[in-house]
């Protein structure tokens, strides 16, 4: 695998009782993983193999940038889930997209692709207990939220003008793949859980001016920060 670069990273500090933080970064090779000039003969299966590999690297080199900046020295265990540093303990949970290509751990044809053509890299770190995160580039389908959202979600969603629906939509379908990397629900169990009291509260927020957004979810009593600018969800 080539060598990777970190761009554009955001550290932001969660909760200073609890030692949460989450950095985020773009990632890029030193030299482009494949010439499609040279390389038109790859295909698609070996090109996604490719940006999968570069998204494995991405978040783990920007763990150990994470790492560094706080003065940690320690390395990830990796045996079991949710993962954990060896040493500290810390809880970590990554999350990774790009605009290219399909997480093969999506539903096939729900998210709409964009022509983002670098990899965006996420991960959170916590003392106290697991937490979960999602980076998304990509718009989410109402067809999709339809087969797998709550009713009661939908009912709420239904009635919401286009734009605001749809960006409710997005930030939704992040907290929950974030709640299903701290429970390791299935994809199908943890889209279909009710977080329809958090809708309101999201509404209320302007979300996309705010430099970071946080809501506690009475329901679970985890928190819920969104770093809008970053496109990226964290529940601690």
């Amino acid at each position: 695998m080539q060598n990777l670069m970190l761009h554009d990273i955001l550290y932001t500090q969660l909760d200073p009782m609890t030692m949460t933080w989450c950095a985020t970064a773009q990632v890029r090779p030193i030299q482009p993983y494949y010439d499609q000039a040279a390389d038109a003969h790859l295909s698609a299966p070996q090109i996604a193999r490719h940006q999968r590999q570069q998204q494995r690297a991405g978040v783990r080199l920007l763990l150990q940038a994470l790492l560094k900046r706080l003065d940690i020295v320690d390395c990830l265990d990796e045996s079991n889930f949710p993962y954990r540093l060896t040493h500290s303990q810390y809880y970590v949970c990554f999350s990774h997209t790009n605009g290219n290509n399909k997480n093969a751990t999506r539903i096939q044809n729900d998210i709409e692709n964009s022509d983002i053509p670098y990899v965006k890299v996420a991960v959170v770190i916590s003392r106290y207990r697991p937490s979960g995160i999602d980076i998304e580039v990509n718009a989410v389908k109402w067809q999709v939220a339809k087969r797998f959202y709550h009713p009661k979600e939908l009912a709420i969603l239904q009635a919401l003008p286009m734009i605001q629906r749809n960006s409710a939509i997005r930030w939704l379908w992040q907290i929950k793949e974030s709640f299903i990397k701290i429970h390791q629900y299935t994809l199908a169990q943890g889209l279909g859980m009710d977080y329809s009291a958090i809708i309101y509260d999201l509404l209320n927020q302007p979300i996309e001016t705010l430099p970071l957004l946080t809501l506690t979810d009475d329901k679970t009593n985890y928190r819920i920060s969104v770093i809008s600018s970053q496109q990226t969800v964290i529940v601690y």
